[in-house]
């Protein structure tokens, strides 16, 4: 009968694939990131089995508001490029621009991070990129995951999932039902094309075989094509929950995939539909890249890409310039780019002319 006491010639985790220590090394070294997140309803640290936050009593009535995403096809450019620093915030701002279009405050989040063999450096860079991402939204990084899984990725190769948790008073919450006709559509500037699109991004870059370390024809900032693919994805937390204390605003829209015509009709009533205006707002020069590098129709752009607008709001015609005045004194470019108007039959719920 076999010696199972004895070690020697026996199979480990590690022989499998699998490095215990590495795992508790990114723990300690992610535990400071995270620790600069905490909110006072925060009852935890990382490191548990489960994190707890209580609600407490800011709220009469509290809806819990939850939204899950991740960072997509972005992922292999970054992997390409060797940039692991800022998909973290990606993973954040896809799902807490999710839930603040329900007019929630994000509490927490928690995230999931998948690879073949754990690299510490690269895996601390990443969440601390989270981290960063929650403060920015004012959210806790309570917890995670952390999943080697030898022959599941290639090595250098990872997959995030991120889920975020807010809360809102019921009384309001923000979902589109107060709209109506003559109401202003506002645009809040993108800061590129965030996270979505990047499998047509890719087929582009791939077919004009253009250096992502070059620039982009009219753009004046400086950053290559590649600053401006990765530039990460805004977050409009902070200043769009302080704009709901000024002004009221009736619905919301996170231009993610789908673009500005799929998106905004997913808070439109019955019977109404958004006209917006092309030239209301400056198209930055890397969507005129991909158009032109990629040859992609008008109505493909709009339908794939944020093209310069990351997230509406609907505001009353009477409380648009002050909801325009308020955003630009919190550092945000915003224009009024529409009009909502009654849907006519057989057509689109959002067009753009």
């Amino acid at each position: 009968m076999p010696n199972l006491s004895s070690t020697e010639g026996g199979l480990s985790y590690r022989d499998a694939g699998v490095d215990i220590d590495a795992g508790d090394a990114l723990v300690e070294r992610i535990k400071p990131f995270a620790q600069r997140t905490l909110r006072p309803e925060v009852l935890g640290g990382i490191g548990g089995f489960a994190a707890l936050v209580e609600i407490g009593q800011r709220f009469r009535e509290p809806v819990l508001v939850s939204g899950t995403d991740g960072v997509g096809t972005k992922l292999r450019l970054a992997f390409d490029l060797k940039r692991h620093d800022t998909v973290g915030i990606d993973l954040v701002a896809m799902s807490v621009n999710d839930i603040l279009v329900q007019g929630a405050e994000p509490l927490f989040f928690l995230d999931y991070f998948a690879c073949g063999r754990l690299h510490v450096d690269t895996a601390a860079t990443v969440i601390q990129g989270i981290a960063r991402g929650c403060e920015q939204a004012g959210c806790a990084l309570i917890g995670g995951e952390t999943a080697e899984m030898p022959d599941m990725y290639p090595d250098g190769e990872y997959d995030l999932a991120g889920f975020a948790v807010g809360v809102a008073e019921k009384s309001r919450l923000v979902d589109g039902r107060a709209i109506a006709a003559g109401d202003a559509v506002i645009g809040v500037a993108s800061s590129g094309p965030h996270s979505n699109g990047f499998s047509l991004i890719r087929k582009i870059l791939r077919r004009a075989q253009a250096p992502l370390d070059g620039p982009v024809s009219g753009d004046r900032s400086g950053a290559t094509l590649a600053d401006l693919l990765m530039a990460p994805t805004r977050i409009y937390v902070k200043p769009v929950l302080a704009l709901m204390q000024q002004v009221t605003v009736k619905g919301m829209a996170h231009i993610t995939g789908g673009g500005l015509v799929d998106n905004l009709p997913r808070v439109l009533p019955e019977g109404l539909a958004a006209v917006l205006r092309e030239d209301t707002w400056p198209r930055p020069p890397v969507f005129s890249w991909l158009q032109q590098a990629g040859q992609v129709a008008r109505d493909e752009m709009f339908r794939v890409f944020n093209c310069g607008i990351g997230f509406v709001l609907v505001v009353a015609l009477e409380e648009r310039d002050a909801a325009l005045s308020f955003l630009a004194g919190q550092g945000l470019d915003a224009w009024d780019i529409g009009t909502i108007v009654p849907r006519v039959a057989h057509e689109a719920p959002t067009r753009v002319v």
